[in-house]
């Protein structure tokens, strides 16, 4: 699901000219190469990657800094000039360390970077050449962020704290049950949420999140590892149950005391999402979401009292509102800033907002959009207006509305502004070139390149890659898809097809990247003969609103009606074997995999599906109410995409593999459908794994894609 990472189920290799829709792009197949890939090389192993390089600025943005595991090097942004900071001999010898490369950094001033040591939270100043402080911080602290101030905060088991430069511990909230948890990600990290603790921009105040899941149902998960194995329990909110209750408290440092910010317009068990602070920290920003998530505020209070100063924009939609992004200020501004919100006019894009609540829109495309950057007189911003399988940087300046398109080169391109919006890193790739990192001002002028990365997979024997378009279900939308064709491809044979599907909301799994967005599995697959298929579809990102909440109400119906086109496509093709024809996925994959050979047992001969969803009732509050309501309102719905009733309808092999420890997709939903198989006589596949969670990794990876590989080679 979109919480996490890992929505496929092979590693991505490749992060590409400008495909039009209707038109075909083709990546040739590697005629020199010879290399066949291994299944670690297609799961867990990086070296067939393009190369790439982590690139940090300094707090001004006077400096473009990188390391390369033996020392840190410093580009000045202006003329390209590099040299180097300091080695990791250097850092070892100043700051009494023995590290055998360099570390992970983030920079807290210009001149002085931060990271973290056995003997603690190390500020370094690379001006003086030395140490500035050395913060020790308990062993089993959590959740560390650095305030402005000097201080950290800090979490302990359920409780936060904050912590000075010389280690004193301070308690902000002490957590008073299990069910009371302090500073940590709420939400199930839906609508943007990635943690609990938000320091004020001048360091003086710290905002944190009070998670209260009393009312929440527990599951029981079973723990092998011990002598007689254990159940430990986690909350999970169940669609249509009871969920959390959420509060924000604002903790002030001078005087040490914590007030609890006065939010509550819809109730116990509303959304309190991207919290924001205005510059001069005397604000704070939080927009509330109802349960149904159908209504919106965004509200403005006072960070002295907490209490409500004004409502500043309400949205209703009667699918649903999805606020993803915390409010961005105008430089130099503390009344104006950029709200994104995707509900006003059909595609996610920027408004020019004040805290009287006047707002117009800014960017004013039929596109979806995404904010990277401001200096004060222009807004910086990434668009799919090019292609939905592009990415772009425009800037629009804020007086006037001018737009101007600052990259031009095909492909997808991930943007790092500076802090003054001076300058820019660009990463780029397309379908075939691997990756480019060019430098540039804010005008769009190239100043360095500053890494093209080689072919990586030169001595392999690469097969062909079309990236392409079919027409959805509807006939409104073009869905970009990617084709592997077979190792030494004859269009006069027949071949076995396997679609990879994922096709859940807050994914694209076909972009004009490095080989369309491929993942080397299907590389592996089709050096051993077989076709492999991926495309997006209605309910995926990228398309605008109508796109995305096609599928509320019913998830999988539109997806399967859009899947099934690209599916007809290829059985349209000469050498496309219909009666050979495999579905694998994960997650929500899983749900679409069981879906698709339930649905079509006459075109699906064989599926492996992973972590499915089989009834999303059983599904998170968060994110299943979000796209199905609550089953008390759309019971027939639920009933309709089910799994459990497609059971009886199962025709071909299915193998199901799931970890056992799953906290995501919970362990009812799998061994439910088993049940219900028993129930019907229908013979199906399962492979538990013992000790993971929602995604299989490391070794144990490697295992799980041999068995995916191993059923396909039995079956299809």
């Amino acid at each position: 699901m979109k919480k996490i990472p890992l929505l496929i189920i092979a590693v991505s290799i490749c992060a590409g000219a400008a495909a039009q829709p209707g038109t075909v792009e083709v990546l040739p197949a590697n005629a020199g190469g010879s290399r066949i890939l291994t299944m670690a090389e297609a799961t867990v192993s990086r070296e067939i990657h393009p190369e790439d390089r982590e690139y940090s600025w300094t707090t001004d943005g006077a400096y473009l800094t990188y390391c390369d595991g033996e020392a840190m090097y410093r580009i000045s942004p202006g003329t390209g000039h590099e040299d180097m900071v300091i080695t990791v001999g250097e850092l070892n010898a100043k700051a009494g360390l023995r590290l055998t490369a360099f570390p992970r950094y983030t920079w807290a001033d210009r001149d002085v970077f931060m990271f973290a040591a056995p003997s603690g939270i190390i500020r370094f100043n690379t001006a003086t050449m030395s140490p500035e402080s050395v913060t020790c911080l308990p062993g089993n602290a959590g959740n560390i962020t650095p305030g402005p101030g000097g201080y950290y905060a800090y979490t302990s088991g359920k409780s936060l704290y904050i912590c000075d430069i010389y280690g004193n511990s301070i308690p902000v909230a002490i957590s008073e049950s299990p069910d009371i948890t302090y500073g940590q990600y709420v939400s199930r990290n839906e609508f943007g949420i990635t943690g609990g603790i938000f320091w004020s921009g001048n360091g003086k105040k710290l905002a944190f999140y009070r998670k209260d899941e009393s009312a929440v149902t527990s599951f029981p998960l079973l723990d092998i590892t011990t002598r007689t194995g254990s159940l430990f329990e986690i909350k999970y909110p169940m669609a249509g149950m009871a969920s959390e209750n959420v509060r924000l408290g604002i903790y002030d440092i001078a005087s040490n005391s914590t007030i609890y910010v006065e939010a509550d317009d819809f109730g116990y068990d509303q959304y309190l999402t991207n919290i924001t602070w205005s510059p001069d920290g005397s604000m704070i920003f939080i927009q509330v979401l109802d349960r149904s998530q159908k209504h919106l505020r965004l509200n403005m209070y006072d960070a002295r009292t907490g209490r409500l100063a004004r409502t500043l924009a309400e949205e209703t939609d009667s699918r649903y509102v999805e606020p993803q992004h915390p409010l961005q200020f105008l430089k130099g501004s503390n009344s104006r800033f950029i709200w994104s919100i995707g509900s006003r006019d059909g595609y996610m894009n920027l408004y020019l907002c004040d805290t009287d609540g006047n707002i117009s829109r800014l960017t004013c495309v039929d596109a979806d959009v995404a904010y990277a950057g401001n200096n004060g007189k222009e807004v910086f911003y990434t668009s799919a207006e090019v292609s939905t399988a592009e990415n772009h940087l425009f800037k629009v300046n804020i007086r006037n509305g001018k737009t101007t398109r600052l990259t031009h080169e095909p492909g997808w391109h991930e943007i790092s502004m500076s802090p003054d919006c001076r300058y820019f890193v660009d990463r780029y790739s397309n379908i075939s070139t691997p990756n480019v990192i060019d430098l540039r001002t804010g005008n769009g002028d190239r100043t360095a390149r500053l890494l093209t990365s080689p072919n990586p997979v030169e001595d392999y024997a690469w097969c062909e890659i079309d990236l392409g378009t079919v027409k959805s279900a509807d006939g409104r939308y073009d869905n970009w898809y990617r084709l592997v064709k077979p190792k030494d491809f004859d269009p006069s044979k027949k071949y076995p097809v396997i679609l990879y599907v994922y096709g859940g909301p807050h994914s694209q799994l076909v972009k004009n990247t490095w080989c369309a967005e491929l993942r080397a599995w299907e590389m592996y697959m089709a050096q051993r003969g077989y076709i492999v298929y991926v495309q997006d579809n209605r309910g995926t990102l990228n398309h605008g609103e109508e796109y995305e909440k096609a599928i509320w109400g019913q998830c999988g119906q539109a997806e399967m009606a859009d899947q099934m086109e690209g599916i007809k496509m290829l059985m349209s093709l000469p050498y496309v074997d219909s009666s050979r024809i495999g579905v694998h996925g994960w997650s929500y994959g899983g749900f679409m995999t069981i879906s698709l050979i339930t649905n079509y047992p006459d075109i699906f001969k064989v599926a492996v599906a992973g972590g499915p969803v089989i009834d999303w009732k059983w599904y998170e509050v968060m994110y299943g109410e979000r796209y199905m309501g609550n089953p008390a309102v759309n019971r027939e719905g639920y009933e309709k995409v089910s799994l459990i009733g497609r059971a009886a309808d199962l025709k071909g092999k299915l193998l199901i593999c799931q970890g056992a420890v799953d906290n995501v997709v919970v362990w009812e939903h799998s061994l439910s459908f088993i049940r219900e198989c028993i129930k019907n006589n229908v013979q199906v596949d399962y492979f538990p794994y013992p000790c993971a969670q929602h995604n299989v990794m490391g070794k144990d990876r490697i295992h799980l894609m041999d068995k995916v590989t191993m059923y396909f080679e039995d079956y299809l």
